[in-house]
C-alpha cells in the first residue's frame, strides 16, 4: 500500500477492512468445500451413467448387426423412420450462483409408415438406439454441470489465494505500520507533556 498518514480513524478503517476480508475469506473457503463436494457427487453420477451406457451401446451395436444381416445396409437405410415424439426436458437449479441442469428425454417414437419388408430386427435396432440417445442426454447434463462447477471452483480458488497471499497481508502490514506510528506519536506527545509539566513546576 502507498504511504498513509497514521490516524486513529485510518486504523479503525483498516481494522474494518481486515475483518471484512477475513469474513470473505471464510465464505470463499467454505464455498470451495461445497463446490468440491458437489463436483464429487456429479462425478459419481456421471460415472454411473457411463457404466450403464456401455451395455446399452453393446446392445445397440448387436441390434444394428442383426438389422443389417436381415435387410442389408441399403435396405436398412431406406427402412421408414418413426416420427420422433420426443421432448428434451431440462430442469434448472443453482448451487451458490452456479447454474446447473438435470435433463432427460421424454416421449415415444410415433407410428412409422409401413415398411415394405418389416422385421423385428429393424424395430429392435430402432428401440436400442433410442435407449442410447436417452442415456446420452442424461450424461450430457452431468458433464455440463461438472464443467460449470469446475470453472466456478477455479475462480473461487483464485479469489481465496488473492485474499490469502496478497490483499490480507497488505492490510495487515499497513495496519501494523500505522499502529506502530501511532504508538510512537503517543510516546512523543507524552514525553512533550511531561517535559512541559516539569518546566512549569520548576518555574513556580
Amino acid at each position: 500500500m502507498a504511504d498513509l498518514t497514521p490516524t486513529r480513524s485510518l486504523a479503525m478503517q483498516l481494522q474494518d477492512e481486515r475483518r471484512t476480508m477475513r469474513e470473505g475469506y471464510a465464505f470463499l473457503d467454505e464455498k470451495c468445500l461445497l463446490l468440491a463436494g458437489e463436483m464429487l457427487r456429479e462425478l459419481r453420477a456421471y460415472q454411473a451413467l457411463v457404466r450403464e451406457l456401455a451395455p446399452l451401446q453393446q446392445a445397440a451395436h448387436a441390434a444394428l448387426q442383426g438389422a443389417i444381416a436381415r435387410h442389408g445396409l441399403d435396405g436398412l437405410q431406406v427402412y421408414p423412420a418413426a416420427p420422433g415424439r420426443y421432448a428434451l426436458r431440462i430442469e434448472r437449479r443453482a448451487l451458490l450462483g452456479t447454474a446447473m441442469i438435470d435433463a432427460r428425454l421424454d416421449g415415444e417414437p410415433g407410428a412409422a409408415p409401413p415398411a415394405v419388408f418389416p422385421s423385428p430386427e429393424a424395430e429392435a435396432c430402432r428401440a436400442a438406439h433410442a435407449r442410447v440417445a436417452a442415456q446420452l442426454v442424461r450424461i450430457a447434463a452431468h458433464s455440463t454441470n461438472l464443467a460449470r462447477l469446475y470453472a466456478e471452483y477455479r475462480r473461487t480458488v483464485r479469489r481465496v489465494r488473492a485474499l490469502q497471499d496478497v490483499l490480507l497481508p497488505e492490510v495487515e502490514s499497513a495496519l501494523a505500520q500505522i499502529e506502530t506510528s501511532l504508538e510512537e506519536l503517543e510516546q512523543d506527545e507524552f514525553g512533550f507533556l511531561r517535559r512541559a509539566l516539569r518546566a512549569a513546576q520548576s518555574s513556580l
